[in-house]
């Protein structure tokens, strides 16, 4: 297994290692984006073995705030840190922590303009004064090649350089029925370790939601014996509601505290948003980036 990168026809690059799968963007002068590119597939080479070091580590419940070898480990734990009342691991953060170690390069570069790197659904961000990005979100995160189901603006003078998506469906198991839970925040690691857990808050108890044990389905998760969602069919409309209501009120408390900016909470059909200048975000479905 090696590290593999390849230019998309349009233009964005697609960097592959193991399970950490990236697609990068950038805008600005072209010479800034090369260098940039360059440092951050050095960096990207490295960052698999690092995180294998770590992984006995990373996989514990995060009960205290030790240190951390590897530059990206020391991100999933700071990012994971305001969960610890609940059962959280580092691993939570693992996705939007790669890509927050990565997206600094483009920073670095005074002359480009905007950079995302996606990895997996979990976003960071670079904006220059003035920048922006159109971002699409979908309800159906086992699908994200779906019609986007709404669109939102991020501008730069937005406090928000992270997003990431998580529900039962995702590539990640959950403990709650969330269909998605689409976060944003100051980075892409908070996004990811809050939307998962707000993802498993979204819950209720009913005959049409099926669980089994996390380590039945994976013998190497972190998840351990945890009860994860495989099965949610129809639930009542009431009890949509309660969940939902389960998962904003977790979200809310987080958006108190500062961990998050705004989040947008999935469960068939419904809808609930934590955040009252969410509408002003929202633009027109077609909207291009």
């Amino acid at each position: 297994m090696q590290p593999q990168q390849q230019q998309l026809l349009d233009g964005r690059w697609h960097f592959q290692y193991g399970p950490i799968d990236l697609i990068i963007s950038a805008d600005g002068e072209r010479s800034a984006i090369d260098r940039a590119l360059s440092a951050c597939w050095t960096r990207f080479s490295q960052i698999l073995p690092e995180l294998v070091e770590e992984l006995h580590v990373l996989r514990q419940p995060l009960k205290q705030m030790t240190w951390r070898a590897s530059p990206v480990a020391r991100r999933m734990v700071r990012a994971c840190w305001p969960h610890r009342a609940q059962f959280i691991t580092p691993m939570a953060a693992v996705a939007g922590s790669v890509a927050d170690e990565l997206i600094d390069f483009f920073v670095a570069e005074p002359e480009i303009k905007r950079a995302s790197i996606n990895n997996g659904g979990d976003i960071a961000l670079h904006l220059a004064p003035g920048q922006s990005y159109a971002v699409g979100r979908v309800s159906d995160i086992a699908n994200f090649a779906a019609e986007s189901q709404g669109r939102f603006a991020i501008d730069a003078a937005m406090p928000v350089r992270g997003i990431a998506t998580s529900g039962w469906r995702g590539r990640s198991m959950s403990l709650g029925i969330a269909d998605s839970v689409t976060v944003l925040a100051d980075c892409a690691a908070s996004a990811d370790a809050a939307a998962t857990m707000i993802a498993n808050a979204v819950n209720v108890q009913h005959e049409a939601i099926q669980r089994a044990p996390a380590n039945s389905l994976k013998d190497d998760t972190d998840l351990v014996e945890q009860l994860v969602t495989t099965a949610v069919g129809a639930i009542p409309a009431g009890l949509i509601q309660r969940a939902l209501e389960n998962g904003a009120c977790h979200a809310q408390q987080l958006q108190d505290e500062g961990v998050i900016s705004a989040a947008w909470l999935t469960l068939q059909g419904q809808h609930r948003f934590v955040d009252k200048a969410l509408d002003a975000l929202m633009l027109p479905s077609r909207q291009a980036a």
